[in-house]
């Protein structure tokens, strides 16, 4: 048998979560540097995994395991993962190393304890961050649906006690308000997603039924469903596909998170500290929009195509809405939360849009969105903790006492407005112009989004780093040597894939392709200008292809 080597991408952080948890209470520092160590390892073995995939190869997935396990059910542990998978595990172990890293001192017990401080423990929190990161990266790596969605709904849990249990407090606030307001967000964040957890299991449970209906028994294998749709051997009736469709897309809609269904993230990122910020909205919300390929596109093709101009809609609604309350804001990271659903707005039209520009740069979004968010996240933590406040109107000439700061929290922001030379412009000219082929209007009208970008990323640079130095900003350190540790292999690698895409791109493009292919969409086909055509076209009128090869 060969090594396990996607179950060991997983397992390595679950381990690891358990030997954090368990050391004794006053070895904090020993859990620091023992959670760090198993997200290398974590890191080290995705890097093997990308080495090992070959996107030239037959097949929509590679390093396959599968394994019986209820089997009365028709349940079997079976992973594989594609380019898209790949390049998203790659991501979320990158990613993790330095969370661990920002949030070295948040959960530090305080100094002294007093009825409104309480005692953080360090130990917990680190083993929650190492229990994220297994269980999304067994979300990717799933290919029976059932196993995904138990991995898919488990991550709440240890999200649920890092909003709720660890955060900032607000300026002049005592403990017992700032942990009301965790607490009320964490409780949002789960029951907004345990809602579209629940509607997700009644369509999980309806697509065994129709399985064992049609085949004789019933499966919950991805691949065994998609091979017996394409050989005629399961067909799904309209309204049950478009129901069970349904039942999918409002899950993975919550968790993207979708306008209407975003309300949670504004809150849940505004109270958790920084690093947990960026593991919801960079590393937990990439679940939603990665599922949307995999399965809603992949299970119910016809029922996506019946949704999708329903969808663009929202999702065009996400990128202007999000935009505009982003414009609003006076407080830093809601500021962000907010701009990231602008962001997943775009996403979202790149995988509707049903064109390979579309998706292409749907799925480099999700990668450099989270390069971008937490590089800009991160650096906004760090700002954050010197002068105590998240409010924007609290900082002014920044840039004088810690230009280093500033500069980075520049690039951090000018990479969210995806300027051309960083990463996120690919991935953000993909998806306008995979959406201005097959719907250009909806394309012309989301260009909206890069300019309200501009304007919330420039004016909070503004205000905050610009003008005179405000007297509670004078004494601000720069950053310190583990802070640019942190923050200097995200601003590389946004300047690197801001240049040079191809690595991304050619990983991803077979996936695509593929997608594509089960749901029987094809790109749109220019029309070309020709000056004559034989057989009665005027000079310059446009014709198609197939019309240029017949005047031939």
């Amino acid at each position: 048998m060969s090594f396990p080597l996607l179950t060991a991408v997983a397992a390595v952080p679950a381990i690891g979560a358990i030997a954090t948890a368990a050391l004794p209470a006053a070895k904090r520092t020993a859990a620091k540097w023992l959670a760090l160590l198993f997200s290398l390892v974590t890191f080290a073995l995705a890097l093997v995994v990308a080495f090992r995939f070959d996107p030239g190869a037959k097949g929509p997935f590679q390093l396959t395991e599968s394994h019986a396990w209820i089997s009365d059910f028709g349940v079997r542990y079976e992973l594989g993962v594609d380019g898209i998978a790949v390049a998203l595990i790659a991501l979320t172990t990158l990613l993790i190393p330095f969370v661990i890293l920002a949030g070295w001192h948040d959960a530090d017990p305080l100094e002294e304890a007093t009825p409104n401080r309480r005692w953080r423990p360090t130990q917990g929190f680190f083993a929650l961050i190492l229990a994220v990161e297994a269980m999304v990266v067994l979300s990717f790596e799933a290919t029976d649906v059932f196993l995904f969605y138990i991995f898919f709904e488990a991550m709440l849990i240890p999200m649920y006690f890092l909003i709720g249990g660890f955060g900032d407090r607000a300026d002049g606030d005592g403990e017992e308000q700032a942990a009301s307001r965790r607490s009320s967000a964490a409780v949002k964040f789960l029951l907004y997603n345990l809602a579209g957890g629940l509607i997700m299991l009644a369509a999980v449970i309806g697509l065994y039924a129709v399985t064992a209906d049609q085949l004789g028994s019933g499966t919950f294998s991805l691949q065994q469903i998609v091979e017996a749709r394409a050989a005629g051997k399961l067909e799904i009736g309209t309204g049950t596909e478009r129901l069970l469709f349904l039942g999918f897309f409002f899950a993975f809609a919550v968790k993207a998170p979708l306008w209407p269904l975003h309300t949670w993230l504004p809150g849940a990122m505004g109270e958790s500290t920084s690093p947990v910020a960026v593991l919801i909205t960079a590393v937990v919300d990439k679940v939603g929009t990665f599922a949307m390929l995999r399965f809603c596109l992949q299970l119910f093709p016809e029922a996506s195509s019946w949704a999708t101009p329903v969808i663009l809609v929202l999702a065009l609604i996400s990128v202007l809405y999000g935009a505009l309350l982003a414009v609003a804001q006076r407080d830093i990271k809601r500021l962000i939360a907010y701009a990231s659903i602008s962001h997943f707005g775009f996403i979202i039209l790149g995988i509707f849009a049903m064109t390979s520009q579309g998706q292409s740069g749907a799925t480099l979004y999700m990668v450099n969105h989270g390069i971008s968010t937490a590089a800009l996240m991160l650096v906004a933590g760090f700002l954050i903790s010197r002068r105590g406040s998240r409010l924007i109107a609290d900082y002014g000439g920044v840039q004088k006492v810690a230009p280093v700061l500033a500069g980075t929290f520049l690039i951090g922001g000018l990479a969210t407005l995806s300027l051309p030379g960083l990463a996120p412009f690919v991935s953000e000219f993909l998806v306008l112009v995979g959406t201005f082929s097959r719907y250009p209007v909806i394309g012309i009208i989301a260009t909206l989004g890069i300019v309200l970008a501009a304007l919330y990323v420039l004016v909070l640079y503004q205000r905050t780093m610009t003008g005179p130095v405000k007297a509670e900003v004078k004494s601000m350190p720069d950053l310190r040597v583990r802070e640019l540790v942190v923050v200097a292999p995200l601003i590389a690698l946004l300047l690197f894939l801001g240049v040079y895409p191809k690595p991304l791109t050619d990983l991803v493009n077979p996936a695509v392709e593929h997608t594509l292919s089960v749901v029987d969409k094809k790109d749109p086909q220019p029309a070309v200008q020709v000056d004559a055509v034989p057989g009665g076209s005027r000079p310059g009128h446009a014709v198609h292809d197939q019309d240029v090869e017949a005047a031939k």
